[in-house]
């Protein structure tokens, strides 16, 4: 029977679904019976549980079940000959009035949308691009040599200054009155490295071993701790202990401590600069794959399926209350999340995914198994055991789907690239690795 497919609103269709009363029938009586032979019953031996009481006690769930199944099988035929892109799951509803022996069901549904893609050779498109300085190297390697610092007592006469460790006892109190936290004994930090507030760094640098100190400190309205959070404390600090950081040289010494095989400072730079063209390489990968993704949604036009993007408010909504559940937020599965704060970006995600899919099927742009091999071992070659890191992702269907992934969008990438007006800019190191 030829099916009848109405357009309602945009996206959305319905058809119609005929289902025969006497199938339905047929194959609930079946399960009842198989259900008679193992379900166990107060009363009855069991397979000994009379049909009629089976009936009586799971024929209304059954009947559920069936009628279900015989409807989302007849859904999905009925789509299929139709030659239907269903997108998001159909809201099913009896009618009245179907002819005898026959049930009928209304299903109205969204389609996926026709996707255009414009002209790419007029999409404008900025190509970052950075280089390994050996600035950079040279910061790196201070920032190696700080991890691996040790502390030694300062003279008695000699203030803390920056990079120093220092060990205090404080008390604060606001309008005279001690408050949770706002007291310690022993505690340290090292100065000038963010690890306190302004406020309490600014009055403990300059201080000597056995002087103390009070002084304002205003909480920030969005502090932490919201009892004190905009407040006022006054603190009193005394100054146990200052330590000055000893840097260790960069040595051979060194250089074995960090496990560099050959043991030479010149193989130390070496490593530390292939680490970071490796890690620039990444940040430009996604620096401009992002900016040939937006150029190419830029140039598109699609409609948005409804249901595709309720379901993608939902996915993000339950990652949301994932993450505060690991942040240890109390009754986070329960936390009320407004929907709208996450329409945009869930409308902005389907658009993307639609879009993407296009290109890559217009284009033959899939990830082949050459490429998805040669970036897992890519990948896998920052590790200490790239072998290892290999055989974790291939033992794993949805880890290799995820690096399939990846290699789809750079393909994506760089055929937007070969399409539009690129201009190439240069961009400072710290400015890529978000340290200006």
């Amino acid at each position: 029977m030829a099916i009848t497919v109405e357009t309602l609103e945009g996206l959305q269709r319905k058809i119609t679904l005929a289902v025969s009363a006497n199938e339905i029938n047929q194959e609930v009586e079946a399960r009842l019976k198989r259900l008679a032979k193992t379900v166990k019953m107060a009363g009855f031996r069991p397979g000994k549980v009379p049909m009629s009481v089976v009936a009586k006690s799971y024929g209304m769930s059954v009947q559920y079940e069936v009628t279900n199944d015989k409807v989302g099988r007849a859904f999905s035929m009925a789509a299929m000959e139709a030659q239907l892109r269903v997108a998001g799951q159909p809201e099913i509803t009896e009618k009245e009035g179907a002819p005898e022996g026959e049930l009928q069901f209304d299903a109205v549904f969204e389609v996926f949308p026709d996707v255009k893609i414009g002209d790419l050779a007029s999409a404008e498109i900025e190509k970052v691009t950075t280089e390994v300085t050996d600035g950079a190297i040279e910061r790196t390697l201070d920032i190696l040599r700080k991890q691996r610092r040790t502390f030694q007592q300062r003279p008695q006469a000699e203030g803390a200054t920056d990079g120093d460790r220092v060990t205090v006892d404080f008390e604060g109190k606001i309008d005279g009155v001690p408050f949770d936290g706002g007291k310690a004994e022993g505690f340290q930090f090292l100065v000038g490295e963010g690890q306190m507030l302004k406020e309490f760094e600014d009055a403990v640098r300059g201080m000597q071993v056995g002087q103390s100190t009070t002084f304002p400190l205003a909480f920030p309205e969005d502090y932490h701790g919201k009892d004190v959070a905009g407040k006022t404390a006054d603190f009193l600090v005394t100054v146990h202990k200052v330590e000055a950081a000893q840097l260790p040289e960069i040595n051979d010494e060194f250089v074995k401590s960090l496990g560099i095989q050959e043991g030479t400072v010149d193989a130390l730079r070496a490593d530390v600069r292939k680490n970071l063209e490796r890690e620039v390489k990444a940040r430009l990968l996604n620096r401009n794959k992002s900016a040939a993704l937006d150029a190419l949604v830029k140039v598109s036009e699609l409609e948005l399926p409804k249901s595709v993007v309720a379901a993608e408010v939902e996915r993000l909504i339950e990652g949301a209350r994932a993450d505060l559940k690991q942040r240890g937020v109390k009754d986070a599965d329960k936390a009320p999340i407004p929907q709208e704060l996450f329409q945009a970006q869930a409308e902005q995600r389907v658009r993307m995914g639609l879009v993407v899919a296009e290109v890559v099927r217009a284009n033959n742009l899939s990830a082949k198994a050459e490429q998805v091999t040669a970036h897992l071992e890519e990948m896998a070659a920052s590790y200490e055991q790239p072998a290892d890191v290999v055989r974790w992702y291939k033992s794993d269907a949805n880890r290799m789907a995820e690096i399939e992934a990846v290699v789809l969008e750079n393909n994506v990438t760089d055929f937007i690239l070969g399409q539009a007006k690129v201009t190439e800019k240069a961009m400072d190191f710290d400015e890529l690795m978000g340290q200006a």
